[in-house]
């Protein structure tokens, strides 16, 4: 037997209406913050990658599916999104068409990482760039809307966490300051920590050794370190927090793994999905576009994993979600209709109507089963004494009651399911 790959997961029938319900509470909310969806290519040129997210990362170190093409190029399949977005809109010179681009996305990721709850190699995201503003106010927007979004889906178990990563300058500063303070440590540190010491130290923040975490109780703090430039901003960001409700802690220890970050970073936290705690995280990148070729445009963004939000969703239990439902399911009592039932069927379709009839020649018993099961709130009924007489049957699945029409009144038909579908919906 062919299996899917490691890491990957197919998305069955019955998870789709999930994927679906999320997807439609993320276009609502951008409708709402006017951010206009984008769509890029699954796979980019590996430099675009190298050079956005920085090569001393683990994204780009250890985990980016990359390859040589036919024409020995070495192409890469999207790890994130950011930086295609901002290679199309340099690309596509848009910033001289508006001052500033709102846009939304969502998309399939890849990363070879070790597969595990809420982490796949082919994962999906959704997530938002503004690019052309420098405003505290716009990095406030980037943490409202996943909020609003996660509140949206029925989550209840929500955090926010906030630093400031300041202006390049004060980063460097701290840079050294830090490593003077891991000076008498080196020796203690873990494989990784030891490496990053020297490619990129901030991370070491985000190690999972105790030991490491030991090293650090004591360590300087970059907020500590920060510019009058930078913690005017991060105030203005906190102070738009406050005013939309929107509860946060500080936590001076957060730090992203990309390169490209400046001023703010945050992630929206839950306390339902176990150590994969993070179900969103971005910040501010006021660096990336120039450093991709494009001239000094400042940007902040935000993505958010999917399969994440599920997982946090079935455990608290938060999407209620109705059932699929079949509007109207062809009973053919008579084998010699099949043709006539087909093109009742385009018919009621035709209309509006979701439709579906029995193709495997089973008995009316055995149609009435899989109109039950695929849950149809109507059955119409072809064949038999009625037939002869040119009449139709329409049975209501939810109350049992039917109703005789000719054969010619399908339209009546059609009217009879609408307007009693628009009841049960105002009722519900």
């Amino acid at each position: 037997m062919i299996k899917a790959i490691t890491g990957t997961k197919d998305i069955l029938p019955a998870d789709i209406p999930q994927w679906r319900h999320i997807e439609s509470v993320v276009l609502k909310v951008m409708n709402e913050f006017n951010y206009k969806e984008i769509r890029t290519p699954v796979f980019e040129q590996t430099i675009l990658f190298t050079r956005g997210i920085g090569e001393s990362t683990d994204i780009v170190s250890k985990e980016m599916y990359t390859f040589l093409d036919r024409s020995q190029t070495s192409i890469t399949l999207k790890p994130e999104m950011t930086a295609s977005v901002v290679r199309a809109f340099i690309e596509h010179s848009l910033e001289k068409k508006q001052s500033l681009n709102k846009f939304f996305y969502i998309s399939p990721m890849f990363r070879q990482e070790r597969p595990q709850a809420g982490r796949l190699r082919q994962f999906h995201q959704f997530g938002a760039e503004a690019l052309g503003s420098k405003s505290p106010i716009l990095d406030a927007e980037m943490i409202i809307i996943p909020f609003r979004i996660l509140k949206l889906l029925g989550l209840k178990n929500l955090s926010v966490k906030i630093n400031s990563l300041g202006v390049p300058q004060s980063r460097e500063n701290y840079k050294k300051i830090l490593k003077e303070y891991l000076k008498p440590h080196l020796n203690k540190l873990s494989e990784d920590s030891k490496k990053r010491v020297n490619t990129n130290i901030l991370r070491i923040f985000d190690s999972k050794d105790q030991k490491d975490q030991e090293i650090l109780n004591n360590a300087p703090l970059l907020i500590e370190y920060l510019d009058d430039e930078s913690l005017e901003h991060f105030e203005k960001v906190k102070q738009a927090l406050l005013s939309a409700k929107i509860p946060f802690e500080v936590d001076a220890r957060l730090v992203r793994g990309l390169d490209y970050y400046t001023h703010t970073t945050f992630e929206v936290i839950s306390g339902s999905v176990g150590s994969q705690s993070a179900l969103c995280g971005g910040g501010r990148y006021d660096l990336l576009v120039k450093e991709l070729g494009g001239s000094e445009t400042p940007g902040v963004g935000f993505a958010a994993g999917i399969e994440r939000i599920l997982l946090a969703c079935a455990n608290e239990k938060s999407l209620r979600l109705n059932d699929e439902s079949l509007d109207l399911f062809i009973v053919n009592i008579d084998k010699n209709l099949s043709d006539y039932a087909f093109n009742v069927s385009l018919f009621f379709r035709e209309n509006g109507l979701s439709v579906d009839l029995d193709y495997l020649n089973r008995s009316v018993k055995a149609q009435m089963r899989e109109a039950n099961r695929q849950n149809a709130k109507f059955v119409l009924i072809l064949g038999g004494e009625e037939f002869a007489k040119g009449e139709i049957l329409l049975k209501d699945m939810n109350t049992s009651q039917q109703v005789t029409f000719l054969k010619d009144e399908l339209e009546k038909v059609v009217q009879k399911i609408k307007s009693q579908l628009d009841a049960n919906n105002l009722r519900s």
